[in-house]
């Protein structure tokens, strides 16, 4: 910006300076509208010299147009005319070799009708008085009469080359005459691309000219173009244009961070919400699962009350029907002990924690019975498995409740079946009918084996009796 101001006024005062002395005498506001006028007029002459100049340059613009267009024009009628001239070249060609073979067959032809006419001029008589012998004069009657079909067909064959010699001599001639057309056409058109081509140096010299003055114009009227004024103008304009851009720069650096201060705030805000919204989901999950839970232990703990309810109420009606059973029952009926029935009468040869007859220690007890005893519940409660299992022959399992079950084996018929409920001394099963048989009887607590001899609602573990 200052080279441009220091430039401007030592223009002006180079024009101030090249006034003449009448000049220099001027006011200044007289030289500065003396200035004006001449920059105005400057400037419509190069307003008018520019619109010339375009003016040349289409002109020229469609010139060289025309002149591309006639340059493809006369690359296709050369390549034309060179085909032309190739094919007029073999037809002549064509034409000399049809010639010279239809001179040749001409002659040939011209001699056997010769040959023929002769031996056609002898009459029948004469050859017969001819000194020759009769196999020569057979001979050329035959060679006569075989003769003249292919005579003809050779002068047919000639005939039809003769006609396609005329038709290659027609064809030649239109050949020739297209050819002397794309010459002349080939000619004008390099004719007129020449006075083309001169067109358009002329119109470029003259546009070049043009362009020169133009711009030595224009470089006139540069240094006329500004005075004192109209740049400290230009130069408050460009300041205040400068004010207001910084203005605006700084309004829109304003605008954009308060937008992303709002957009930052309102990103918060939406997190705050989704985590304040997410927390009271999880506060409502909780607390149902936390219900759901209470529900749940609330609903166990009724089952389990119930549940004790119910095998109190069962226990109490067993003991009932026990003693009922026990003031039923003979007294030759099986043994009890510690208030509980064994499955069968006998001897005990084999009590809980002694060695059985194997070796190992027993888990239950044997009882030797009669050939076909009876087998009865030792208390009431549910078959849970009827059958053989194993090397235990036919097994009973009753479960008693609170934990309780009881393993009947060595039956020899069992008559109940699984699922079953039984009262306490109701018949089971019948040991085998055969010797003394050995019933062998376990009661377990939890999975555990007891003293069956101390009976049910003893401590759990091993035991004597």
């Amino acid at each position: 910006m200052g080279g441009e101001l220091f430039a401007s006024f030592v223009v002006i005062a180079g024009l101030i300076l090249a006034q003449p002395a009448n000049a220099q005498s001027e006011a200044p506001k007289d030289t500065l509208k003396r200035v004006e006028q001449q920059l105005q007029t400057g400037k419509q002459r190069q307003q008018q010299l520019e619109r010339q100049s375009q003016a040349l340059q289409t002109e020229l613009d469609t010139l060289r147009g025309r002149l591309i267009a006639l340059a493809d024009q006369a690359r296709g009628q050369e390549q034309t005319l060179d085909q032309l001239e190739d094919s007029l070249t073999a037809l002549e060609g064509e034409e000399r070799e049809r010639s010279a073979g239809l001179d040749a067959e001409r002659q040939q032809i011209a001699t056997l009708l010769a040959a023929l006419q002769r031996l056609a001029r002898i009459p029948p008589e004469a050859a017969l008085a001819r000194p020759e012998s009769p196999v020569d004069t057979l001979r050329s009657a035959l060679l006569l009469r075989d003769a003249v079909p292919a005579l003809k067909a050779r002068a047919d064959a000639l005939s039809q080359a003769l006609t396609a010699l005329a038709d290659t001599r027609g064809k030649l001639v239109d050949q020739r005459a297209k050819a002397l057309a794309a010459r002349v056409a080939l000619t004008e058109k390099q004719d007129e691309m020449n006075r083309l081509i001169a067109r358009r140096e002329e119109l470029s010299r003259q546009t070049e000219e043009e362009r020169v003055q133009v711009g030595q114009r224009m470089a006139d009227l540069s240094g006329q173009a500004t005075d004192l004024r109209q740049l400290m103008e230009r130069i408050e304009a460009e300041r205040r244009a400068a004010i207001e851009a910084a203005a605006r720069r700084e309004a829109e650096r304003r605008e954009a961070e308060r937008r992303e201060a709002a957009k930052r705030e309102a990103e918060k805000r939406e997190a705050e919400r989704r985590l304040a919204a997410q927390k009271e989901a999880e506060r409502k999950e909780a607390e149902r699962k936390l219900a759901e839970l209470r529900a749940a232990e609330q609903k166990i703990a009724e089952q389990k009350a119930a549940e004790e309810k119910r095998a109190k109420d069962e226990a109490a009606r067993e003991a009932a029907r026990e003693r009922e059973l026990a003031a039923k029952s003979p007294e030759d009926g099986p043994p009890a002990v510690s208030g509980m029935v064994l499955p069968a009468a006998g001897k005990l040869t084999t009590r809980f924690g002694e060695a059985d007859r194997y070796g190992a220690t027993s888990r239950g007890v044997t009882v030797q019975t009669r050939a076909g005893a009876a087998v009865v519940a030792p208390r009431g409660g549910t078959i849970v498995f009827a059958g053989p299992f194993k090397g235990y022959g036919l097994i009973l399992i009753v479960e008693h409740g609170n934990g309780y079950h009881s393993l009947i084996a060595g039956l020899g018929r069992i008559e109940t079946a699984v699922g079953r409920k039984v009262a306490s001394g109701e018949p089971l099963a019948v040991m085998p009918p055969d010797g003394n048989p050995d019933l062998y009887f376990e009661l377990r607590r939890n999975g555990q084996p007891i003293n069956p001899q101390r009976g049910f609602g003893a401590p759990e573990g091993k035991g004597q009796g």
